[in-house]
């Protein structure tokens, strides 16, 4: 079973040199995810693969060998599940533990998933801050150190684990600037390929194809294809063609069509919050409530017509207003408690922008524990509203009923037994390989 790493497309020509395997035991094959440009949903094909994986070999392995976006964790996290409110709650109450920076992606797999038996470390070998590729350049940093630490971090995962995961950063060609792109790390770890895409047909191919020449330039096999944010009324027709295009072309199957479920890309409060580095006055307990882009309404009319469109509207629509309209933020107050005396919520958020400008005495009206979420940002209106709709919101490790409803949605279009198939993997291998260990020679 060799390892599967999962990677996106870029143009940047990588290393020509032909590096080694991490190993030459072909007991497990890892699998190596990989997109084709930013925003296609790699790292959702990721947790569903991972899902279907766990079922069907138990002690799963998962590593993003090189990272960009990292968050803090404590070093010896574990973690247990609250099955009544399904957050995840910290074992380990020491205050003295040790931080280290990990991916965010690691984050939300290993805790999603409670794998605590693989080190943060491990599951997250090499991170590139701010600053790296300009040491790597200068030779401050060893590309043979790094690329040992990958391939050694890598090992440890394989050895715990039946079958093992690797999720890649951006397309197959990101990180060539310091000798670690996805393509390359993958054919360091002996891994098959599996590509994501958006939905699509002319564009979806060139993308794919760009990403297979950077396979095929490594020796990396790529063991098929899965294609994201499908438009429903196109889904058939993309299924077809695409199947048959990359069967035809490549000798290569299409391992999953998903239908594109708007849901999943609607931004939630503490998405913005994080978006526009603002503060949440209240209504902290609704961070995790979603709303989609529709739902978004600058108000730039008077009070009188704001509530009516607030009694109008669905209770859950988002509304951003300036600063200075503060008949707005106490019409606003005023409603939510409005619908509270009928026996009923007020599930809209309102965004107040150029917030420094905003009276000192309204901030203690606001900061209410009852007060409905309400986020101050610095930004002026129009610089908001453009940056709420080209926004696409990632996922993260609070974010449960986000998580799990990605993974609902995109586990069962994803065809494991041909995956496995493609791989080299099976259960029963797996499964005659523990009962060998456990027997002793």
């Amino acid at each position: 079973q060799r390892p599967i790493y999962v990677t996106a497309t870029t143009t940047t020509a990588p290393p020509t040199t032909t590096e080694p395997t991490a190993t030459k035991q072909e007991r497990q094959r890892p699998i190596y995810v990989s997109a084709t440009k930013q925003h296609v949903g790699k790292t959702s094909a990721s947790l569903a693969l991972v899902s279907g994986l766990q079922k069907r070999f138990g002690q799963l392995g998962f590593i993003k060998p090189v990272g960009q976006q990292s968050v803090p964790v404590f070093e010896d996290d574990s973690f247990t599940f609250n099955q009544q409110n399904g957050h995840l709650l910290n074992s380990n109450s020491n205050q003295q533990r040790k931080t280290i920076r990990v991916d965010k992606d690691v984050v939300v797999v290993r805790r999603h998933f409670r794998l605590d038996h693989l080190p943060w470390s491990h599951m997250s070998p090499v991170l590139i801050p701010n600053g790296y590729t300009k040491d790597y350049l200068d030779g401050k940093i060893s590309h043979s150190d790094q690329k040992q630490t990958i391939i050694d971090a890598f090992s440890q995962v394989q050895k715990s684990s039946r079958v093992v995961l690797c999720e890649g950063t951006g397309h197959c060609a990101v990180g060539s600037i310091v000798g670690a792109g996805n393509a390359q790390v993958a054919s360091w770890l002996g891994a098959d390929m599996v590509l994501v895409a958006n939905g699509g047909l002319g564009a979806t191919f060139d993308e794919l194809e760009l990403n297979r020449v950077l396979c095929q330039k490594h020796n990396v096999p790529i063991a098929g294809v899965i294609i994201n944010k499908v438009q429903v009324d196109k889904y058939e027709q993309t299924e077809y063609y695409l199947r048959r295009v990359l069967q035809e072309r490549w000798g290569v199957p299409l391992l999953g069509c998903v239908p594109d479920r708007p849901y999943l890309g609607c931004p939630a409060v503490a998405d913005l919050e994080r978006l526009f580095r603002g503060k949440l006055l209240s209504g902290h307990q609704h961070r995790l409530r979603h709303y989609t882009v529709k739902d978004i309404n600058l108000v730039a009319t008077s009070l009188p017509v704001f509530l009516e469109n607030v009694r109008a509207k669905p209770s859950r629509t988002l509304y951003v207003c300036h600063s200075s309209r503060q008949d707005i933020l106490l019409g606003f107050l005023a409603e939510c408690q409005r619908h509270r005396t009928l026996g009923q919520e007020l599930e809209a958020t309102l965004i107040v922008c150029e917030g420094e400008q905003l009276d000192p005495r309204m901030l203690d009206m606001i900061e209410l524990d009852r007060a409905p979420p309400i986020l101050l940002v610095s930004q002026p209106t129009t610089q908001v509203m453009d940056a709420i709709h080209e926004f696409t919101p990632k996922l993260n490790a609070d974010d449960f009923s986000r998580v799990e409803s990605t993974v609902d949605h995109y586990e069962p279009f994803i065809d494991f037994d041909l995956l496995l198939e493609r791989t080299g993997n099976s259960m029963a291998a797996a499964m005659s390989e523990e009962k060998a260990v456990v027997a002793g020679p």
